[in-house]
């Protein structure tokens, strides 16, 4: 299961105050183990946080009231925290010194860089393809989710390995070869001046609309629909293909190299441009054959069956499951046969201790399956596999269908969000006094920095529905305002020819102490984030950090003060908030620009 366990807790303004309150508590009460709730003020009482004493009433057999006032008066005599407090229907109000919030901005600024290592590997897979088509949307949110997941496990101390196992054999890659074998004419991507896994995904689609066609002819000379299906002969010299290539003849093996070599070519150039990488690629073709062993392995122990067909199965029906077809009755493998034998080889070159699997929840039963069963052959770490399932993306107008070549494609999808953010750009006049080459460094990173923060900011369980348009805004919850206000700090700090110095003996504002509250919750973030493996709550604590920050900037002179320390401080504070804004960009995968 997940998350590992953590025993590192950073500390925010908020947790020293949780635990100095508990502390309290048992000097006051005798009472252990008892955790109040603290929130940020947001009531028109005076104070930085309120306390909620309810809890307390039942067990004191006193009111809320005299509760608060207890509460409030032990913590201004037992710590060194309160400046004052109040209390209202037993919620009990408290103001921080000064002070503290100056202390804790230190202690954020000192400990930036800093993090604590877990001395523990995770490996992350994700995007693994088939190699019979293109990437599309799905497989955008598939990337984006998992490198940002990576991203932010390595933030939270964790040693990361990202991976990807390529789909590159099975029936679904016969059929795109076999398409070109009859009707490619010797063409290639580079006759065509098409991209690799464009040309192979072409060739999928022209399978699928030729097979179709034999379909149809059966029907009409008297076939059921199943029956024509089964004894299309495109379907069955695909099959046959793919019984040759398991067989390795070399004509069949040789087409198969070259077709995929033209698809991985593709799909690193649409990889650099996503802005995705892995350390570890593991290919089908290689692991299913592990995958065979294992399966012997397992007959053998008596784990799995063989049916009098030659099929083998693996029996899960007292675990709430059904019965699982691992091998074919030819001797071909299936999808779980390979996943089998990556499973083991991972954990065999690897010392990991958590596998998290980034897959669409259509595939919630078969990581199920996959789970149980490695646990049934023996493999004490099957309980350390994850299966981080999220939702399906969709377009305001449907879903997409690979075969009938409806998909979104990911290059297209890039490259429309790069025209938009230069429309949208030109419109508001933002680049004017760019050269070209900064324009469209400058589109590239808006465009797709809005892609990303889109899909990220919701909750990977939940199915989204992406507007290109809607993306790409500079106001609201989008990547491009994030990105603006970081721009706006560099103008500003450029502007004052900044250079950090500590400052003393400030009197700091409310938005300030807000802003400070904020970029102190960083690390709690990311702890979080981590073990919920949600990108969406770093996006979510970015833009309430942005909106802190400019309602800082618009309540706080900076530049035209008298009083050069509270300007040295107001430019600290801006200073610390882009470094916040960039690495928390960084862990969703989202570059940044200094000039919008």
């Amino acid at each position: 299961m997940w998350p590992l366990k953590n025993e590192y807790r950073p500390m925010n303004i908020k947790n020293i105050i949780e635990e100095k309150l508990s502390e309290v508590i048992l000097n006051v009460y005798q009472l252990k183990e008892i955790n109040l709730e603290v929130q940020e003020n947001k009531t028109e009482f005076e104070g930085d946080f309120t306390i909620v004493t309810f809890p307390l009433v039942k067990q004191l057999k006193k009111n809320p009231e005299s509760i608060g006032v207890e509460l409030g008066e032990a913590l201004t005599e037992q710590t060194d925290l309160l400046e004052s407090f109040n209390v209202v229907k037993g919620f009990l109000n408290v103001k921080v010194k000064n002070q503290f919030f100056i202390d804790n901005f230190k202690s954020v600024t000192n400990d930036f860089d800093t993090i604590e290592k877990k001395n523990s590997t995770v490996m992350v897979e994700y995007s693994s393809p088939n190699t019979n088509k293109p990437l599309h949307l799905g497989h955008v949110r598939n990337n984006l989710l998992g490198f940002s997941v990576a991203q932010i496990l390595r933030e939270a101390g964790y040693d990361v390995i990202k991976s990807q196992i390529i789909n590159d054999r099975g029936i679904h890659i016969c059929k795109s070869m076999l398409a070109w074998e009859k009707f490619g004419k010797g063409e290639t991507p580079e006759t065509t001046n098409t991209k690799g896994d464009k040309f192979v995904g072409n060739y999928y689609v022209k399978f699928d609309q030729e097979y179709k066609k034999e379909i149809s002819e059966l029907i009409a000379q008297g076939s059921t629909e199943e029956q024509a299906k089964k004894e299309a002969p495109l379907m069955k010299e695909a099959q046959q293909m793919l019984l040759d290539w398991e067989n390795g003849d070399e004509k069949v093996r040789n087409l198969w190299n070259e077709m995929n070599s033209w698809v991985y070519k593709g799909f690193n150039e649409t990889y650099k441009r996503l802005g995705v990488n892995f350390d570890q690629v593991q290919y089908e073709s290689n692991t299913y054959i592990l995958g065979k062993d294992l399966i012997q392995e397992g007959l053998e122990k008596g784990v799995l069956y063989q049916k009098e067909d030659g099929s083998v199965w693996c029996d899960l029906t007292d675990e709430g499951l059904d019965q699982k077809l691992l091998l074919r009755s030819d001797g071909t493998s299936v999808y779980m046969t390979q996943d089998l034998g990556t499973a083991v080889e991972r954990f065999k070159q690897n010392d990991i201790k958590k596998l998290i699997y980034t897959v669409g929840n259509e595939q919630d039963y078969h990581f199920q399956v996959l789970f149980k069963i490695l646990g049934k052959l023996g493999y004490s770490w099957a309980n350390q596999l994850y299966h981080l399932s999220y939702g399906m993306v969709e377009l305001p107008n449907g879903k997409m269908k690979s075969r009938e070549g409806t998909v979104v494609d990911a290059d297209e999808l890039m490259q429309e969000m790069h025209d938009i953010a230069k429309s949208k750009s030109e419109e508001l006049g933002k680049l004017e006094s760019f050269t070209e080459e900064e324009k469209n460094e400058n589109y590239e990173s808006i465009g797709l920095g809005a892609l990303k923060y889109f899909m990220l900011k919701v909750d990977p369980k939940k199915k989204m529905l992406f507007n290109p348009e809607e993306s790409i805004d500079f106001n609201g919850n989008t990547g491009p305002f994030i990105q603006y206000t970081f721009a706006r700090i560099q103008s500003l700090l450029a502007k004052a020819d900044f250079k950090y110095k500590e400052v003393e003996n400030i009197e700091v504002s409310q938005s300030e102490k807000e802003l400070i509250m904020q970029l102190s919750n960083y690390k709690t973030v990311v702890t979080k984030a981590a073990e919920a493996l949600s990108p969406a709550l770093v996006a979510n604590y970015l833009y309430d950090l942005v909106k802190s920050y400019n309602s800082f900037y618009q309540s706080n002179p900076i530049l035209k003060l008298e009083d050069k320390n509270i300007t040295q401080f107001r430019l600290n504070l801006s200073d610390i908030t882009a470094k916040t804004i960039k690495k928390s960009l960084e862990l969703l995968g989202i570059g940044t620009v200094n000039r919008m």
